[in-house]
């Protein structure tokens, strides 16, 4: 159990039997009446995102949760097979956990694998990934660094929407929170 004056961006609440990440938090103290927290609290498993507000000083349940360093193996089914980098102990994850974030890993890729009570709760990638462009149509005469985009497939299947000169075969940086294009990498 903690207060309300423990809660920090990242903190993991246990609230009526369900998982919350806080988002934003904020201390308000009005000039009458009581102080108190507003929060927006993001759902572990589901994503959705809720504002709660809690009085100051009230109790609430942290939940224990175990970020840890892992390296990305292989695929088996539809688990993702996870390597702690410190015990080589190997967790299988499944492709409804991993979610978008398998659009962006590669093999012996590191990533951070969240757990509580042993149950991977979700993967979190960095924030940019170096991959490679297998399939794109050739760009034309003419077709400049400013202006349009064309669809392009990297290495893990995954389609993002590239400058119109780049050709296949090109490293890109691409964000994975979104998907979007950052650059290009040269060797």
């Amino acid at each position: 159990m903690a207060t309300t004056n423990d809660i920090k961006n990242g903190t993991v609440l246990n609230l009526d039997g369900q998982l919350w990440t806080v988002i934003e938090f904020q201390h308000v103290k009005p000039g009458k009446g009581g102080a108190f927290v507003r929060t927006k609290l993001k759902n572990v498993l589901s994503g959705k995102v809720v504002d709660r507000t809690f009085n100051a000083g009230a109790k609430i349940e942290t939940a224990n949760v175990d970020k840890r360093d892992m390296q990305y193996l292989y695929r088996d089914g539809d688990d993702f097979i996870f390597m702690d980098t410190v015990t080589f102990d190997q967790l299988p994850v499944s492709a409804a956990t991993v979610g978008s974030a398998s659009d962006y890993m590669l093999e012996n890729q590191n990533a951070i694998v969240a757990t509580h009570d042993a149950a991977p709760l979700f993967v979190e990638l960095p924030a940019s990934v170096v991959l490679e462009v297998t399939y794109t149509e050739p760009g034309l005469q003419g077709d400049r660094s400013t202006g349009g985009t064309k669809p392009a497939t990297l290495e893990t299947g995954a389609t993002i929407q590239v400058p119109l000169f780049l050709e296949a075969g090109t490293k890109v940086k691409v964000d994975t929170r979104d998907g979007s294009y950052l650059g290009r990498v040269n060797d």
